[in-house]
């Protein structure tokens, strides 16, 4: 199946103030993402059942870039910091339906 990748404007803003160097660690993540968007860890999401996580390190800081599979739309959804424990998680995914 093909996926087409979408960003949101939060994770869209979020990319553009990373450097080049970790914006071409998040691309390469974004490719293993379109190949099998399903191979990375799911977690719990009260709004959606199709939400995963996958693992970076930017400029020594633990984060995780958050996305949605909806149907065939892959939708990255934002840059988590990783010590925050996603208390901001459900603030982003809400932005999605708008």
């Amino acid at each position: 199946m093909k996926f087409e990748v979408v960003a949101t404007e939060s994770f869209q803003e979020q990319f553009n103030n990373l450097s080049e160097k970790h914006q071409k660690q998040v691309k390469k993540k974004v490719e293993l993402i379109e190949q099998n968007p399903f191979r990375s860890k799911a977690i719990h999401s009260k709004l959606y059942s199709r939400v995963f996580r996958i693992r970076l390190n930017i400029e020594g800081s633990e984060t995780r870039l958050i996305y949605v599979v909806l149907g065939s739309k892959i939708i990255l959804v934002c840059l988590l910091d990783r010590s925050d424990e996603y208390r901001d998680l459900e603030k982003y995914l809400a932005r999605i339906g708008t």
